[in-house]
């Protein structure tokens, strides 16, 4: 009967640890599984013409010839956008007409002064030009078609008058006659209305195509290409199309958000053939094509990670670990060391080893601001450093965190070292130190790399600690110990509580995860490889 019942208790174990084994498998891949998803796109992607405009622009890659090529393919489409924008805009900035007027008032009145006229021409033309400018300002102003026909025909009784052909004066009549064709088709009581719609689909058709090719270049890299993805320009195609109105539907309810169709809140006007044809041609003027980004893991970023890589964060991660790992091994060995082979088990050895397992459970955070106090306003200078957060303090205060689990995972492993390899070494006439360094300490060598592992993956995925000590969102690559560095934790802390500029790359924010991931997966795979061969090596093999 004890037979049977160990049996059945048996299977019911195997069972039950092979269903937490594919219950903890499962809930691994539905957390990692979307993640991965999403971050494989910041390497693996369909681009456009902007994005290798900006690999040329940036890091001098790509054939400049084969882009010129298709730049001049794209550039037909474009300008038949900003045409149709510019036409549309004549008879909805006020503002800008004024001022166009005003400018050639002003520079006709330069002209009259070189003509050889006499003064009273000069100002009978002069006053002649001024009252043209006021009428078409009035034509602009006003909301009543009516009045804009009267003062138009005013204005353009007077096209082949003798003293304004050929000159900047005929602009006055160009400019009449634009104007009344544009507003032909649209309710003037909504020219508010339109200017404000028209203000937002300006900024994405900038964000779209990048600044137009009359334009200075902006100052922001960010602002000097369009849509480098064409999951982006997507976006931003369904913002073009679509704007976003708060209504009450029904009275005492509150605002609900519809979409409202921009073809149809310009129906009739001159802006309207806009949307259809963008949608039509956009991949005309964008050019999408898959490409595999590579170097993402070695790239510098743009300021707010918009454009590039992670390559300077890749580079502060290792520099971050391997150094605290420089610290935290040897002080975690000859700690565990002291409290198995050289301390008794007093009252101040319990009172060590409860400090010990309190340290393993203290919030992060509190290492930081540890950190700060110690190392980067107290430590540091007192060796004659800078008195600021750098790559040391950052590291130090990475391994006091990590140190209390290097402690503990080597004690342990020291504890399992059979007593019999020790008595056999002492009775051979070999010292306490020799005996752990030539025959404990190599036993114990596999379950102190344990330790190794669980310290790295905690230490390269800490944010609390370095916010205060050594991270930086941005910078320079470090040039000594004493800068502080980019890293992937805070990197991705960065893009998450950034502003809209996040909101439009998750692609990174999902990217810099999974390399910290990988990175992660990566270094403990060289450790247990290390700690294979070290067990192999124990064993004779």
């Amino acid at each position: 009967m004890r037979h049977i019942i160990r049996r059945i208790t048996d299977k019911a174990f195997t069972i039950l640890t092979g269903t937490s084994v594919v219950l903890l498998t499962s809930v691994l891949l539905i957390i990692l599984g979307p993640m991965v998803w999403r971050g494989a796109k910041a390497v693996i992607f369909k681009d456009t013409i902007e994005f290798r405009k900006m690999q040329l622009d940036l890091y001098n890659r790509g054939n400049s010839e084969a882009l010129k090529i298709e730049t001049s393919e794209t550039e037909s489409f474009r300008r038949t956008v900003y045409k149709i924008v510019d036409d549309f805009k004549h008879g909805i900035d006020t503002e800008e007409l004024i001022d166009k007027s005003k400018q050639i008032y002003r520079q006709f009145g330069k002209e009259l002064r070189y003509r050889g006229i006499t003064g009273k021409q000069y100002q009978k033309i002069r006053s002649l030009a001024r009252d043209l400018r006021g009428r078409l300002q009035a034509a602009f102003e006003s909301n009543d078609k009516k009045i804009i026909k009267e003062n138009i025909d005013y204005v353009l009784q007077y096209r082949k008058n003798k003293y304004f052909v050929d000159t900047t004066a005929a602009e006055f009549f160009t400019l009449a006659e634009d104007f009344y064709k544009t507003i032909e088709n649209i309710d003037l009581n909504k020219r508010q209305e339109y200017t404000a719609s028209l203000q937002q689909i300006e900024e994405v058709i900038f964000q779209l195509l990048g600044p137009r090719p009359d334009e200075p270049l902006p100052a922001l890299t960010m602002e000097r290409y369009g849509a480098t993805r064409w999951d982006l320009a997507q976006k931003l195609l369904d913002n073009l199309l679509w704007s976003q109105q708060w209504i009450q539907q029904e009275a005492g309810q509150p605002l609900t958000k519809i979409r409202v169709s921009r073809a149809e809140q310009f129906a009739g006007t001159k802006l309207e053939p806009l949307f259809g044809y963008v949608e039509n041609n956009l991949a005309k003027m964008l050019k999408p094509e898959y490409t595999f980004y590579w170097q993402y893991f070695i790239d510098d970023s743009t300021p707010g990670h918009y454009f590039g890589g992670v390559g300077p964060e890749i580079l502060g991660t290792l520099l971050l670990t391997l150094l605290a790992m420089l610290f935290v091994f040897p002080l975690g060995v000859i700690s565990a060391a002291y409290l198995v082979e050289c301390a008794s088990d007093n009252i101040a050895v319990r009172i060590i080893r409860m400090c010990i397992n309190t340290l393993a459970g203290v919030p992060s955070i509190v290492f930081g601001l540890f950190g700060l106090a110690f190392f980067v306003l107290f430590f540091i200078p007192l060796f004659g450093g800078p008195s600021k957060p750098c790559i040391l303090a950052a590291s130090m205060t990475l391994a006091v965190l990590t140190l209390p689990v290097m402690i503990r995972a080597s004690e342990e492993a020291i504890r399992s070292v059979p007593q019999t390899y020790k008595e056999a070494s002492l009775g051979l006439g070999a010292s306490r130190f020799r005996t752990f360094v030539k025959v404990t300490l190599p036993a114990a060598l596999p379950g102190i790399l344990t330790g190794v592992i669980l310290s790295i993956s905690r230490v390269a995925g800490e944010t609390a600690p370095i916010l205060f000590t050594g991270a930086v969102a941005l910078g320079p690559l470090p040039k000594s110990l004493f800068d502080p560095t980019r890293t992937l934790s805070y990197g991705s802390y960065d893009i998450a509580v950034g502003d809209r500029l996040a909101m439009m790359v998750p692609h990174n924010q999902y990217g810099m995860v999974v390399t910290l991931v990988l990175l992660i997966l990566s270094l403990n795979a060289i450790a247990i490889v290390l700690r294979a061969r070290v067990f192999r090596r124990l064993r004779g093999e």
